[in-house]
């Protein structure tokens, strides 16, 4: 599905594209594993899991070695995997501050919405992989629309992407979309909040401990640019009142206060996250998104596999 791309930046494309090709090249198993660190979970049925055993079949390249059983591999002579009901949520939920702040610019020169947007794809990505049900949901202080999605990918970024170039936008109501988040009943399934590093406060982090308490939670807290900071693509100027930041205050003590800042608000977000169980990225870019989240997937995929091998009976000599 083709559709107009010409206000997206080079640098919101290029990582675009790089979500495309990751999405086609990750194995199933994987991108179970890198959905599954995240979120709730409930019986289905599905296969891939450790819940109740539902066929026998052999082994292929597929599959994870910690799915191989080794008493039937024995019996036949050769790997053997019983397939088990796999513990899933069945649906994302994806819900993108779409207010005129969010057409603040960060240091790369995206939009804030540019780098959420992308942060939804890499999500919507891997779900449609697993055939999830994808539910997106813009937000403003006149309106929240839900988008149900069944399509592909090609079909999500065409909504992301027309949000992306809508033009004279309304202000945004951060706490109507924790509101509307806090409604969603369908215990266990994945919430993905995307915002700017200006929405968030001290006042919303009772809403989002309870969103925490009911779903699991990740939240995309995209960082604007440091507007004393000098920045490649030209002057900094007020979004309201376009007026220019004076040169005299371009560097120096000013502007390393605001890094110090922001670097003291992340590290207080971040331990508040982590207490209710939840995961925040906080990106000055969509490279660095994309970035962070490959790193954030590596990770547990790498301590997965070691907990595997760990526990595994061949380590034991459980099989000759």
């Amino acid at each position: 599905m083709s559709h107009d791309l010409r206000h997206i930046s080079p640098a919101s494309r290029k990582v675009r594209r790089q979500i495309e090709t990751l999405s086609s090249t990750l194995t199933l198993p994987t991108v179970r594993l890198a959905l599954g660190m995240l979120e709730g979970e409930h019986s289905s049925s599905r296969l891939g899991g450790n819940n109740d055993p539902m066929s026998t079949r052999d082994y292929t390249l597929e599959d994870e070695a910690r799915l191989i059983d080794w008493k039937a591999s024995a019996k036949q002579g050769h790997p053997m995997v019983i397939d088990r009901e796999r513990l899933v949520t069945s649906r994302v939920h994806l819900l993108l501050d779409n207010g005129l702040e969010m057409q603040g610019r960060t240091a790369s020169g995206e939009t804030a919405t540019e780098v959420a947007g992308n942060a939804m794809c890499m999500f919507a990505a891997l779900s449609a992989r697993r055939h999830d049900r994808i539910s997106l949901v813009f937000a403003d202080s006149l309106n929240i629309i839900r988008k149900p999605f069944k399509g592909g990918l090609a079909q999500f970024e065409k909504a992301i992407d027309d949000a992306v170039g809508a033009e004279n936008r309304p202000p945004r109501n951060f706490e109507a979309l924790l509101s509307y988040a806090r409604t969603l009943n369908d215990k266990g399934s994945l919430v993905v909040i995307a915002t700017d590093d200006h929405a968030l406060s001290g006042d919303h982090l009772h809403s989002l401990r309870l969103i925490a308490a009911m779903h699991p939670l990740m939240l995309i807290d995209v960082t604007t640019l440091n507007p004393f900071r000098k920045v490649p693509f030209g002057q900094v100027t007020d979004g309201l009142s376009g007026r220019r930041i004076p040169a005299f205050m371009i560097g120096g003590q000013p502007a390393d206060s605001v890094d110090t800042h922001r670097r003291y608000l992340t590290a207080q977000l971040r331990e508040q996250l982590k207490a209710s169980n939840a995961t925040l990225i906080r990106a000055t870019s969509s490279e660095d998104m994309f970035s962070q989240f490959i790193h954030l997937v590596s990770v547990t995929l790498k301590r997965t596999s070691f907990t595997s091998r760990q526990t595994s009976p061949v380590a034991a000599g459980g099989m000759a």
